[in-house]
């Protein structure tokens, strides 16, 4: 289980007050926010947002304080009319299909922070159903996430809440195997639940799409509610009440810890109430812990942290840090001291830029000290303007290095401050498996650096796209990796030196599995795909599909009759083919390559017929007569009665092979694929008739004879 940490308070001995990591704003929510705040900041006059921004009536008040307007999906066009200069944002639940094509094909102003997680379902549900398909949604039907997603859908839509609807919906789609439907859930919903309700589908179908799209950050949210309600004598969830995530979180500490409360706000928490069940209740050990929905602004649950501690040192000698209380009895001097909040060195906190020049930057940290970051502590670039990329007002977050009272001033750093994110960016996406793209920029001992957005990556050379070898590859083998797009997976990190180790290969082998499983999930006879050739044998070839290889019989490479298969295919070469048998057990698959639109005697019969005149080519001289091609793979025989008006001994005194003559088809035997063919005929067509009955004549009796 993960540290539950927060500032260090001077509580009373066994008393603690703990904060889940993951509270307040996820990051779709705060993608979504910091589109609005920019959008403020840029000097944007109409912002709206479609909808509420997020769940929280607090926050929303303070953005209409700030002139940002709601609007509804229905009031969008009348509201550009209204305002030419308008900007709509999209939030992190996203928008039905039909309204988000709109905004695109009106050409109005928008900014989409819709939740990629969101838009991943769309994009799942989109690409899985068709008309015939059903689609089952576990979610909150008046949830406008789930709203969006539904329109997304082709074919008719169940939105379940619980067990009992979603017994419902099964019993309306029925149990054809033919149709079976696909399963997405509401990002926010419990966990447990949908584990359980994919259970149930898995009993009704056989081969049902299930698909697990509650986002990582709020399985990681619950998950961890969950563990700290478990250790937690009382728990309070901080959310706004329409909040459906943080409504999820509620039920999961309340069914662990009963002493679990619900709260908006700060003037919401009963912070007496629990004072008074810690002082009754609780002589010695005593845990108080706190999560936050995902739409939690971070000022509150602060707030809420701040004076939950304060609550647990009342009737004790310890003091907690706290913004000293100004009286009525103080003097102005000792008002404004008490004014200013208090920070101490290695304090994360936020300023306002009030100076800018080459050497450095000033910052009001809203205490008596002014703020200073130096040139050397802005950032790692050598080649950084300051007065491009700082201004006077904006807000900036820094790292308060040290205070000198006897200057006034206070040193700041936005290098440690950055460090410190883009490490924190590396451990999330190492503790959730996140994929990230970037390029290989430098060779060194062992193997790569791999650039990942601001983040530098170790990649052992065993991890590489190199292939795998007993022995180290050389320097020069690593070096030809420098420029190289990918994608990685962090595989491991160390804190304590903020370095962290990579794989190209770990990605490749996982997107290669997924590819399989989905494979073997839609793979049936018959079924064509387009696959790369990636070896040869002498018995046939192997063809990747994607994940998954298949072997073409050399047999079924050609109609005619080969000696290797690289007469047909070459290694590399990208062909169609058509699934022949599949052994699902033992994961074996055989392709047929030749079909019947390559049959040679097919396209024989579809050119020509009797009485068609042919460019053909003598391939091979008989006593009896002459085998010449019509087609590839198709050869007709010319009589030597057919080859000339007057009789020969041989069909050589006439003909050589190679040579190319025009010839008359004068029969074609479907059952036995046979072809006959006069020259003769179009020499003497009034005596070739006669001819041709006796070379047909002539045939019958040889072949009675033999």
């Amino acid at each position: 289980m993960k540290n539950f940490d927060m500032e260090k308070k001077i509580l009373p001995q066994g008393a603690k007050v703990l904060l889940a990591e993951n509270s307040g704003f996820c990051f779709g929510v705060r993608r979504a926010v910091d589109a609005v705040e920019k959008l403020i900041a840029d000097g944007e006059k109409h912002i709206f947002t479609v909808g509420e921004l997020i769940h929280n009536p607090t926050y929303l008040e303070r953005l209409r304080a700030r002139g940002v307007e709601i609007c509804r999906e229905e009031d969008i066009l009348s509201t550009a009319e209204r305002y030419p200069d308008a900007v709509f944002v999209i939030r992190a639940h996203g928008l039905p299909r039909a309204v988000s094509s709109m905004l695109e094909e009106r050409g109005l102003r928008y900014v989409d922070a819709t939740c990629p997680f969101v838009k991943k379902i769309h994009r799942i549900v989109e690409s899985n159903s068709d008309e015939k398909t059903d689609t089952i949604i576990i979610g909150d039907k008046n949830h406008p996430e789930v709203e969006g997603i539904k329109s997304y859908a082709h074919g008719r839509v169940f939105i379940c809440s619980d067990e009992k609807e979603l017994a419902e919906c099964c019993e309306i789609i029925g149990n054809d195997d033919q149709n079976c439907p696909i399963m997405v859930s509401q990002t926010t919903f419990n966990l447990k639940k949908y584990e359980n309700y994919q259970k149930l589908i898995k009993k009704l179908y056989t081969k049902p799409k299930i698909f697990d799209t509650i986002c990582s950050v709020t399985e990681n949210r619950q998950n961890e509610a969950g563990k700290l309600a478990g250790i937690s004598d009382v728990m309070l969830v901080l959310g706004a009440k329409q909040s459906s995530n943080s409504k999820k979180l509620y039920d999961i500490c309340r069914d662990i810890c009963k002493a679990t409360y619900f709260a908006e706000t700060a003037e919401d928490v009963p912070f007496a109430e629990i004072g008074r069940f810690y002082r009754d209740n609780f002589c010695g050990n005593f845990t108080a812990g706190i999560t936050a929905g995902a739409s939690t602004p971070d000022d509150i649950i602060e707030e809420v942290k701040i004076r939950m501690t304060n609550e647990m040192t009342i009737n004790s000698d310890a003091t907690a840090i706290e913004t000293p209380e100004i009286k009525d009895t103080m003097t102005f001097e000792e008002m404004l001291n008490a004014s200013y909040k208090s920070i101490r060195a290695g304090e994360r906190v936020q300023g306002v830029i009030t100076s800018v020049t080459n050497t450095e930057v000033h910052v009001d940290l809203g205490i008596k000290h002014t703020g200073i970051i130096p040139y050397s502590e802005l950032s790692f670039d050598p080649n950084f303007k300051v007065e491009e990329n700082f201004k006077v007002g904006d807000n900036i977050d820094v790292v308060v290095v040290k205070f000198n009272d006897a200057e006034g001033i206070v040193s700041l750093s936005k290098k440690r401050m950055d460090v410190d994110k883009n490490w924190n960016e590396i451990k999330d996406a190492f503790e959730n498996g996140t994929i990230l793209n970037g390029k290989v920029v430098e060779a060194v001992r062992g193997g790569v650096i791999f650039q990942a957005g601001p983040n530098r990556v170790f990649i052992p050379a065993s991890h590489t796209t190199l292939p795998r070898s007993e022995n180290a590859p050389a320097e020069e083998e690593l070096t030809k990796l420098i420029g190289q797009e990918g994608r990685i997976k962090i595989i491991d990190t160390n804190d304590q030196r903020r370095r962290a180790v990579g794989s190209m290969r770990v990605v490749i082998r996982e997107e290669r599995k997924a590819a399989q499983a989905k494979f073997w999930e839609t793979v049936e006879e018959g079924k064509n795909y387009t696959g790369t050739v990636k070896s040869l044998t002498a018995y046939g070839a192997f063809v990747d599909l994607g994940g998954v290889d298949g072997m073409v019989h050399i047999t079924e490479l050609s109609w005619k009759h080969i000696k290797h298969p690289s007469e047909v295919v070459k290694v590399g070469d990208t062909i169609d083919v058509f699934v022949k048998a599949l052994d699902v057990e033992k994961k074996r698959i055989s392709l047929g390559y030749k079909t019947e639109e390559s049959n040679p005697w097919t396209i024989f019969t579809g050119k020509y017929a009797v009485e068609d005149i042919a460019e053909v080519k003598i391939v091979s001289l008989m006593p009896f007569g002459a085998f010449a091609e019509i087609v590839p793979g198709v050869d007709g025989l010319i009589h030597i009665s057919q080859i000339c008006e007057q009789k020969i001994q041989k069909p050589a005194d006439v003909l050589s092979v190679g040579e190319t003559v025009a010839a008359k088809i004068t029969a074609i035997d479907e059952e036995n694929k046979k072809v006959s063919l006069s020259i003769k005929a179009l020499l003497a067509p009034e005596a070739a008739e006669e001819a041709v009955e006796e070379a047909v004549e002539a045939e019958e009796a040889e072949t009675t004879e033999a």
